[in-house]
């Protein structure tokens, strides 16, 4: 899609908030170039502004109706209007759309039909939206924005510039850093799953009598639950960015500036490192706890079973193929313990020679 301003960026403007430089034809009047919009390559019309952050897209280049592209030094010789050079112009990218984004604000105050206890301490500049519920002891710190119908439990700490988009579900001792935002039905600190069988299998329930301790700047995705702490807080470190539908187990922990993408989840006292990125549907569980190092990159639909120690990528999941095939190569797998007893017979005799 298009993103448009509500009012023009001289372009002089973007390109000091991106760390850029400005390379154009020298007919090109940089002053008076003004920006309404940012778009890909293949979309971008006159005043927009749009980036090359990958090889395979650079032959949409040459034909782009962009008045700018952010681009690295070895494309701006190609760029057919004006390129904002830039070491790394998928960061720059990003830094330029906030320049875009329509701002998410509310009002400062509480709504009429919010309920807050009177033990809740409120900050002024906070927004307090419609059918929003805070709970006792409760502190929301400045600027925060608690949108429509969002439950906050007791006991909890949300710190400055922190937006709770609607219908989450904060449950009580719950902390939450600085300019982070949580998406609509996210559920942060329901119980984790803790069941002790007795000698007739009953399922007696452990109490969770942690909590949720959550970092500045993170992002945590619509539906996806942060479990709490059996005993101690289950945390998410700074940085971190959870997409959709995640599952993270209670007492885990996730290393600041982690990505965890769509349909993943981690069983109750994980550990994964700083900077690893989980792929979507990536499994975490094992017969003990599990821990991932610093600098872990794991494949989609990857599941892992034992600790990794050793940064890197990691893989375990097999690319799609024309079903025949498949059936071929399934077919195969199940002969391949006989297989194996086969070649190491066949080995044996071949030493024994």
């Amino acid at each position: 899609g298009l993103g448009f301003m509500t009012s023009p960026i001289r372009l002089t403007e973007l390109a000091t908030a991106i760390g850029a430089a400005i390379v154009a034809p020298s007919s090109v009047n940089i002053a008076a170039v003004e920006i309404t919009g940012l778009a890909s390559l293949d979309e971008a019309g006159p005043g927009q502004i749009s980036h090359l952050s990958s090889v395979k897209f650079r032959p949409l280049l040459a034909e782009s109706q962009a008045t700018a592209v952010i681009c690295a030094e070895r494309d701006v010789g190609s760029c057919p209007g004006i390129a904002l050079q830039v070491d790394n112009p998928y960061v720059a990218y990003a830094k330029a759309t906030q320049l875009f984004r329509q701002p998410r604000c509310l009002e400062a105050g509480i709504h009429d039909s919010a309920v807050v206890h009177p033990s809740a301490t409120i900050d002024a500049s906070a927004c307090i939206g419609p059918g929003v519920v805070v709970g006792a002891d409760t502190v929301v710190a400045a600027r925060v924005q608690i949108r429509a119908n969002t439950v906050v439990g007791d006991r909890c700490n949300i710190q400055e510039g922190t937006c709770l988009m609607s219908q989450v579900a904060v449950y009580d001792d719950v902390k939450i850093g600085a300019e982070s935002i949580i998406h609509s039905a996210a559920v942060i600190g329901a119980d984790g799953f803790g069941w002790a069988p007795d000698e007739n299998g009953h399922l007696h329930e452990i109490a969770q009598l942690g909590g949720v301790t959550i970092g500045d700047r993170v992002s945590i995705g619509a539906g996806s639950a942060v479990d709490r702490g059996a005993l101690t807080d289950t945390v998410i470190e700074t940085g971190v960015k959870i997409d959709n539908l995640v599952q993270i187990g209670h007492n885990s922990r996730v290393g600041a500036h982690t990505v965890i993408c769509g349909s993943s989840g981690m069983a109750g006292s994980t550990r994964v490192g700083k900077h690893c990125v989980l792929a979507g549907r990536v499994s975490i569980g094992g017969d003990g706890p599990i821990t991932i190092c610093d600098r872990v990159v794991v494949s989609v639909g990857t599941t892992v079973t034992r600790s990794i120690s050793t940064p890197g990528t990691y893989s375990a999941s097999l690319p799609a193929l024309p079903h025949a095939e498949w059936m071929r190569n399934a077919a195969s797998i199940k002969r391949l313990a006989k297989l194996v007893k086969q070649v190491t017979r066949l080995e044996r005799r071949l030493n024994d020679e």
